[in-house]
């Protein structure tokens, strides 16, 4: 409390916060962890191609030493999510995978099977009428379960493409008693304190009924499964006009918000970073999960993390850039005055509950963020830091591998 209370007081913005607040807000910081993907660092691409990067990392090794990078500019993304196919090759040791991570000061978050890119799923995995394929997938997820062991990780992070594209392919009904078994085997092999994010998807691959459509069907799906399982929202996964932040609001009222793929879209499933178009979308989930914070839920292990593929921008820039405008959006919508909120409220008052919304969102926590990075041995903007440094254009010199097109990331 000291540190905040000597940092406010060299601040302008000394007189409107005191060191009590100053330390709340230190605090908030101190507990927002935000996840970074492992395939954020690699190069990708979209359906039509992949265009590379000279800095990209190529290996689950350069992977975490990109995620070490961020974390240790930004002091927010301790663990680095992982895809079972792209990061572990048979042969190698998980545990070994997480020591790696241990050396660039990170840990092995959530595991994330691929039940999308085989062959064998072009007519779906756990939901495919192919026995086979069914077989299959459901080994991939015992084996995921069990890397997630090894590792330490405490999140299973389940999204399926299975769907169909033409009336009649298939039938929908029993696709999803399918899909309601595997979910229920992989919950009962997963250990006691592994929980299970379901994330759902109105459409891509599948383009005439995705099997875990809307966030309905995943929360469905969740209460048959078991007291594991929780909805994940990904920002980019809605169709054009849905409300999210009310979708969070209900979720976290049932107990059954599991947490997030933050990114940001344009039109579709765009993957653009978080906030690059709608930054006011993202405080209002923020906000949404304050304000049940401040009625009394439990929002502590809500999991927030980046799904992400930067193709054009430069890696690095774009992951750290995500994570500065998370925490500032975070912090953000903290700052809304809920007392004058509920007060407006039930006065029927729009324009002034409105307006409270607004004027926490447009206000300056620059120097908020820059005193609590100072307090925290970081650096004041952690993305001039980044581009100023000699990090990016060493790994250009360093990483000459040949890169073309087939795998993902």
């Amino acid at each position: 409390m000291e540190t905040a209370k000597r940092l406010c007081a060299a601040k302008p913005f000394a007189s409107y916060f005191s060191g009590k607040i100053m330390e709340q807000h230190f605090a908030l910081l101190d507990g927002f962890k935000i996840e970074i993907p492992s395939w954020g660092f690699a190069d990708t691409g979209t359906r039509f191609g992949k265009f590379l990067q000279k800095a990209a990392a190529h290996t689950i090794d350069e992977k975490l030493e990109d995620a070490g990078l961020v974390n240790r500019l930004t002091g927010a993304c301790p663990t680095v999510a992982v895809h079972v196919l792209w990061d572990f090759k048979d042969g190698e040791s998980p545990s070994e995978t997480a020591k790696i991570a241990q050396k660039y000061g990170v840990q092995i978050g959530s595991i994330n099977p691929n039940l999308f890119q085989n062959q064998e799923y072009k007519f779906g995995s756990c939901t495919s009428s192919d026995e086979t394929a069914r077989q299959n997938a459901t080994q991939h997820v015992l084996d995921s379960i069990e890397i997630g062991r090894a590792t330490g990780s405490d999140l299973l992070s389940l999204w399926f493409a299975d769907g169909t594209n033409y009336p009649g392919q298939d039938d929908i009904i029993a696709r999803k008693k399918r899909l309601e078994t595997a979910l229920k085997t992989w919950h009962d092999a997963m250990s006691e304190s592994m929980t299970m994010l379901v994330e759902y998807k109105p459409f891509e691959p599948a383009f005439y009924h995705t099997d875990i459509a809307d966030w309905g069907m995943s929360a469905f799906l969740c209460q048959k499964t078991g007291p594991r399982a929780k909805v994940l929202v990904d920002t980019g996964h809605h169709l054009p006009g849905a409300n999210i932040e009310h979708i969070v609001a209900f979720l976290i009222d049932e107990g059954l918000l599991g947490g997030f793929h933050f990114n940001d879209r344009k039109y579709a499933d765009d993957d653009l970073t978080m906030g690059s178009i709608d930054p006011y979308a993202v405080f209002r989930i923020f906000h949404e999960i304050h304000n049940a914070a401040h009625r009394g839920a439990d929002v502590s292990s809500i999991a927030y993390m980046i799904d992400q593929s930067h193709n054009l921008k430069p890696k690095l820039e774009a992951m750290t850039q995500t994570v500065c405008v998370a925490q500032e959006l975070y912090l953000k919508a903290a700052l809304v005055d809920r007392e004058k909120l509920a007060h407006f409220q039930k006065e029927r008052d729009i324009t002034g509950a409105e307006e409270t919304l607004k004027s926490a969102f447009w206000s300056d926590v620059s120097p908020i963020l820059e005193a609590w990075r100072q307090s925290r041995g970081l650096p004041k903007n952690p993305l001039a830091a980044l581009r100023e440094s000699d990090e990016i254009s060493r790994r250009e010199r360093e990483r000459n591998h040949v890169s073309s097109g087939g795998g993902y990331a």
